[in-house]
């Protein structure tokens, strides 16, 4: 059975490299996934993917050697069982607030006696280039669990849910983060505010020995982010990239103002 390199390097302490996939588009998942990123994200919280299309995205990653994850809409356990028996290699769950919220999602990621996963598949065994039995038996160990911290809450309760067994890494929305910041007349929160508040997040995970990291817009910002103890980093998306570059070729031949269509 194959090992999970990026959850390997998230124990060693290294720096990961990933990026987010909203189009839900085959082809250009395969080009991407023989790229050298760390690991891929399936974003189906925020993206019309649906699990056929999730299904094969995993397997053309693995396929390609690449290590695929799901971001679910919610971490429960309906949702995390199904993105892993569909072959996802872990799971990215939003807004984790809780002890409770990361204690159910830890859970539905692992088999028995740890967790609550329920058995059953064959993708999920076929993606790791194992037998069902294997997989049942190992899973526990090569499955990541990335936890989301997207709110003030979260950042106060952050140390009692990095400290948790089974969570490999924390990742910070910066968009929701910062919404969440925003007083009750609607004033957003300063530049200066905003970074305290990841600066929080990473002393935390410091403390903790937990893995952070944070989704940005260019690798520049990411080396900084690595440079300051970040592991877990996405670097945009293959969505982000279309359209970047699409506006930088018409912008140049004077066609008109760059827009941003999208955020990540």
């Amino acid at each position: 059975m194959r090992t999970n390199p990026a959850k390997r390097a998230l124990r060693e302490g290294q720096p990961t490299f990933g990026t987010w996939l909203s189009l839900g588009d085959l082809f250009a998942t395969r080009i991407l996934a023989r790229m050298n990123f760390a690991w891929l994200t399936l974003d189906m919280e925020h993206s019309a993917i649906d699990w056929s299309q999730a299904a094969m995205i995993f397997a053309a990653i693995s396929d390609a050697g690449g290590v695929p994850l799901a971001r679910v809409p919610k971490g429960n356990h309906d949702y995390i069982k199904r993105v892993l028996d569909a072959g996802a290699w872990g799971i990215v769950v939003p807004m984790v607030d809780t002890v409770e919220q990361a204690k159910t999602a830890i859970a539905a990621a692992k088999y028995p006696p740890t967790g609550n996963r329920s058995l059953g598949g064959g993708m999920h065994s076929m993606n790791f280039d194992a037998t069902g039995g294997e997989y049942f038996q190992r899973a526990n160990d090569e499955i990541m669990v990335v936890l989301q911290t997207e709110s003030p809450r979260g950042v106060e309760n952050a140390e009692e849910i990095y400290s948790l067994p089974g969570v490999d890494a924390i990742f910070i929305g910066p968009v929701d983060l910062r919404a969440q910041m925003r007083k009750p007349d609607g004033t957003e929160a300063t530049d200066d505010e905003f970074e305290a508040m990841i600066q929080r997040v990473i002393a935390t995970g410091k403390k903790t020995g937990t893995p952070t990291g944070m989704h940005v817009m260019d690798p520049d910002t990411a080396m900084k982010r690595a440079e300051q103890g970040m592991q877990f980093i996405a670097v945009a998306s293959e969505l982000r990239m279309l359209s970047q570059k699409a506006g930088e070729m018409l912008q140049a031949l004077g066609v008109g103002d760059r827009k941003e269509i999208v955020k990540y």
